[in-house]
């Protein structure tokens, strides 16, 4: 069964009956989210949870926003498109949220976008597909970097490298196949040749069939992996146990330190575009982003103790503190007026970098969203290597 977590003021809420505890209730700011706490994108929702959770504790602890309280209602998708539908469809009708966080993955904001834009409900996305905000929808933002911005990323240095002949191994889904997708449309920009193109399922157990179809194309020079969650795991262990001795690079969907855990080392000398948090004191001193990243890694791992702190995790900070500061504009929950606030983002230093949002751009990141970074003895190492 799908578990429903309710944090913040929302258990006081639901449990009381007197009339005066029904007011304050009411009064409070309601934000809903659906997260993939649990399936094949639990390695993006459950880090995004934990972030909404101390952040709500800590803005209500410290009196709320505007003095009210914030009633975080979260549901678990299961990683499915179709749970997220309906959990939508509940936090709109049956909750009477006043905003809506979520979608961990591409495929679970997708499903939604719909309903959101029918119900005129101010939404931030924690998916990284750039079709979540292209085209532009009027009550539709997102956060975190996107695909075509990874894709970007990763050609400029194939192409400073000398790596002009590349495979491209993608998820059948989401976030890998729009990825696949811009890399397929930019490739030319840069003179790159994709001389293999195969695609896996997020649930395969094993991908050896396309990766030796991989290895035995001729001219094949490096390997772009696209895909988020658990996938890429599997991906990078059947890399190194087929011996497949070319330069790899990953997508962000793998930008996580429990990835790193499920790999062991096979990930070692594998490079990808990913943002400042998991290089957080990596970053030079006069980094604006710095503070601002060592501050929320700091806070994630001491609440969180063993876990590490996740680029993911960072989505569900920025998203939250974008809200804050619309509500806190908008002068209350009116939606039409937090959408508004929320399209005025100007100047937001953020996990994933600066932000600057207007009615032309639901995303509002630049260029410099994404450092490199390589796997070096089974960690996170910021790259100098220059384009």
């Amino acid at each position: 069964m799908i578990a429903k977590f309710v944090a913040g003021a929302a258990v006081a809420a639901m449990m009381c009956v007197g009339g005066g505890q029904g007011a304050r209730a009411a009064e409070d700011i309601r934000i809903g989210a659906f997260l993939s706490v649990t399936g094949v994108m639990s390695l993006m929702g459950d880090p995004e949870k934990r972030t909404l959770d101390m952040l709500v504790e800590k803005i209500n602890a410290e009196g709320g926003v505007l003095g009210r309280k914030i009633q975080l209602i979260t549901y678990d998708d299961g990683s499915e498109p179709e749970k997220a539908t309906t959990f939508v469809k509940r936090l709109i009708d049956n909750d009477k949220v006043d905003i809506i966080i979520g979608g961990s993955g591409t495929p679970t904001s997708m499903a939604v976008l719909g309903l959101i834009e029918r119900a005129e409900m101010p939404y931030i996305s924690l998916g990284g597909g750039v079709s979540i905000v292209e085209p532009v929808r009027k009550w539709v933002f997102k956060v975190p970097p996107t695909d075509r911005m990874a894709a970007d990323r990763v050609l400029a240095e194939m192409k400073s490298r000398g790596l002009t002949k590349m495979a491209i191994l993608s998820e059948n889904v989401g976030f890998g196949k729009s990825g696949h997708d811009h890399t397929v449309a930019l490739a030319p920009k840069y003179g790159i040749e994709i001389v293999a193109d195969e695609v896996y399922s997020p649930k395969d157990p094993d991908v050896t069939a396309p990766l030796a179809k991989i290895r035995s194309t001729p001219g094949v020079q490096t390997l772009f992996v696209f895909g988020s969650g658990n996938g890429p795991a599997v991906v990078t262990k059947n890399i190194r146990q087929l011996n497949l001795n070319i330069p790899v690079y990953q997508s962000p969907g793998v930008a996580s330190r429990e990835f790193l855990r499920l790999v062991g080392n096979a990930a070692d000398g594998m490079r990808l575009a990913a943002g400042a948090l998991i290089v957080a004191e990596q970053l030079p001193a006069n980094d604006p982003q710095r503070p601002v990243v060592v501050n929320f890694k700091r806070m994630f791992e001491e609440r969180n103790k063993p876990m590490d702190v996740s680029t993911l995790a960072g989505h569900g900070w920025d998203s939250l503190m974008i809200v804050t500061e619309a509500i806190k504009r908008a002068g209350g929950t009116d939606k039409a007026k937090v959408r508004d606030e929320i399209e005025k983002t100007r100047n937001f230093i953020g996990t994933a970098g600066m932000v600057n949002m207007s009615p032309t751009d639901h995303l509002g990141l630049g260029d410099d969203a994404y450092h490199m970074i390589e796997v070096r003895n089974g960690d996170w190492v910021l790259s100098n290597r220059p384009l």
